[in-house]
C-alpha cells in the first residue's frame, strides 16, 4: 500500500491543525504506519505457513487458523489506520473548497479579494473558526468513533490483546481436539500491545483536542454575549444617527427648493 501519498494529503491538513493535532499526525506516522511497515509486517509474514497443528487431517489446519483469525492482524491495523485517517480528508476538501472560491474571486477581480497573487492564496493558512470549525471538530468525532469500534473489535475478535501459545481446534474436519502452536507468540503479543497502546495515546489526543476545540468555541460565543451586554443599543444608536443626518438632508434640500420657487 501507498502511504506516501495518505502522508501528502494529511500533511496538507497539517498546516490548518491546532498544536495537538500536529501531534496526533506525528504520532500517527511514526509510532503507527512506520512500525506497521517496518516491523509489524515482517514480524507476521505469512502467518498460516507458520501456524502449526498436530494432525495430518486434509483441511483441519485452515479451518483452525481461520476460526482462531478471522482477519490478520497486519490487514486490520491497516484497515483501521485507512478509516481513522479519511475524516481527516472531510478537512482538506473544505480547506481546498475556500481555496478554489478565493481564486475564483481573485480572477474576477472582485474587490473584496485582499490577496496579491495565486501563490498568496496557496501558502494562506486557514483558522478553525465558522463552517471549517464544524468540519474539524467533526472530523475528530468521527476519529473517535472509528478508534473505539476497531479496539472493541480487536479485542473481541481475538479474545484479548495476548497471543496464546497453544490453541486446541475441534472444528470440522478436524478428527477430535487438536493442539496448534502459533509461531514467535511473545514477540507478537508486544507488537500487539504496542500498537494498542499507541491507539489509547491518539484517542487521548482527539479527546484533548475536541475539549480545547469546545472550550475556545464557548470562550468565544461568552466573549461576543458579553460585548453585546456591555453595548445593547450601539447598532440603534447609529441607526438612529443615520435617519437623522437623513432627515437634515432631507429638510435642507426641501428648504432649497422652496427658496428657489418663491424667488
Amino acid at each position: 500500500m501507498d502511504w506516501g501519498a495518505l502522508h501528502t494529503v494529511l500533511g496538507g491538513v497539517n498546516k490548518h491543525s491546532t498544536s495537538i493535532g500536529k501531534i496526533w499526525l506525528t504520532v500517527l506516522f511514526i509510532f503507527r504506519i512506520m512500525i506497521l511497515v517496518v516491523a509489524a509486517e515482517k514480524v507476521w509474514g505469512d502467518e498460516q505457513d507458520d501456524f502449526i497443528c498436530n494432525t495430518l487431517q486434509p483441511g483441519c489446519k485452515n479451518v483452525c487458523y481461520d476460526h482462531f483469525f478471522p482477519i490478520s492482524h497486519i490487514r486490520l491495523w491497516a484497515l483501521q489506520l485507512i478509516f481513522v485517517s479519511t475524516p481527516a480528508l472531510l478537512v482538506a476538501m473544505h480547506v481546498a473548497y475556500r481555496r478554489h472560491e478565493k481564486k475564483r474571486q481573485f480572477r474576477k477581480g472582485d474587490q473584496k479579494c485582499e490577496y496579491k497573487d495565486i501563490e498568496e492564496i496557496r501558502k494562506q493558512r486557514f483558522h478553525i473558526e465558522g463552517s471549517l470549525w464544524w468540519t474539524y471538530t467533526s472530523s475528530i468525532f468521527f476519529r473517535l468513533v472509528f478508534e473505539a469500534v476497531f479496539m472493541y473489535a480487536f479485542y473481541f475478535m481475538y479474545d484479548g490483546f495476548r497471543m496464546p501459545r497453544l490453541m486446541k481446534c475441534s472444528a470440522w474436519p478436524c478428527p477430535n481436539t487438536v493442539d496448534c502452536f502459533v509461531s514467535r507468540p511473545t514477540e507478537k503479543t508486544v507488537f500487539t500491545i504496542f500498537m494498542i497502546a499507541v491507539s489509547s495515546i491518539c484517542i487521548l489526543l482527539n479527546v484533548a483536542e475536541l475539549c480545547y476545540l469546545l472550550a475556545k468555541f464557548f470562550l468565544r460565543r461568552s466573549r461576543k454575549a458579553g460585548n453585546q451586554k456591555h453595548h445593547p443599543n450601539h447598532e440603534n444608536k447609529e441607526e438612529t444617527k443615520q435617519n437623522e443626518m437623513n432627515e437634515l438632508i432631507s429638510d435642507s434640500c426641501q428648504n432649497t427648493v422652496i427658496g428657489f420657487t418663491s424667488s
